[in-house]
């Protein structure tokens, strides 16, 4: 009896560990996308929500976390996922929805890359969303303008759909245009760099073609050539630089 023990007990120890292990993976719900990847969750964290990533045909709930290395989905189903912000091509946001797009490819062959939709328990506060505009860096869809933002102009202007529209206020700062309206779907936020092209056919209307949509608007009160000119410098010549003979830039 006395030589048994230590063999019984070199048997449960480890069957202990490994169980601990397994339940305390379970309680946190992740999965790591890759051994010996640390989590971009454990990095600074800029905000997080609970939120419902719809995958497949499924709901998966889980927490959307933006840290300071990217994107990062906890969910409670054994289901994790994580971008990089070098990884990801462009995201849509309205107040309670973020839409990722990356560069992998869709399953089974079909065309297209890869979207992962989540519905948001908390609306991104209007920071955050430019702070993860200005990380992705690329062209992105934001509709969460922040209203305190200083401007150089505004105009009272109605977004036209062919399904109505919304009232609201063009917003012109140094960073770009905001439109803040009422409507949870038609707020934007647009900088310099995600506008293609602007158009002011008569003082009345106002086009902006970002690289993602086109936003069609009649203006309030009229819009001045003198604005127009600022907003269209602001699009064109803002990367425009001479350099002299000894080559210093001058813009």
């Amino acid at each position: 009896m006395m030589n048994l023990c230590p063999r019984i007990f070199q048997l449960v120890v480890p069957t202990l560990l490994v169980l601990g292990a397994i339940g305390v993976q379970a309680h946190s719900g992740w999965l790591p996308v890759q051994a010996g990847t640390a989590s971009d969750s454990a990095k600074a964290v800029i905000w997080q929500s609970a939120a419902r990533l719809h995958h497949g045909l499924r709901t998966v709930r889980g927490t959307l976390i933006f840290s300071e290395g990217g994107v990062e989905f906890l969910g409670e189903q054994r289901f994790s996922h994580r971008w990089p912000f070098v990884e990801i091509q462009t995201f849509d946001l309205t107040p309670r929805t973020f839409v990722l797009i990356s560069y992998e490819n869709r399953g089974r062959h079909l065309p297209g890359d890869r979207r992962f939709k989540f519905d948001l328990n908390q609306t991104m506060p209007p920071s955050v969303a430019a702070e993860i505009t200005r990380r992705v860096a690329k062209p992105v869809r934001n509709g969460e303008p922040d209203p305190s933002e200083q401007s150089f102009a505004t105009l009272p202007a109605r977004h036209t759909t062919r399904s109505g529209g919304s009232s609201g206020t063009l917003r012109f700062r140094d960073e770009g245009i905001d439109y803040v309206t009422t409507s949870k779907q038609d707020g934007r936020s647009w900088r310099w760099s995600d506008i293609q092209t602007l158009a002011n056919p008569d003082a009345y209307h106002f086009r902006v073609a970002a690289y993602r949509e086109i936003f069609e608007f009649e203006l309030k009160e009229q819009m001045s050539k003198d604005l127009f000119d600022k907003l269209w410098d602001y699009v064109y010549a803002r990367d425009l630089e001479v350099r002299s003979p000894n080559g210093d830039r001058h813009p």
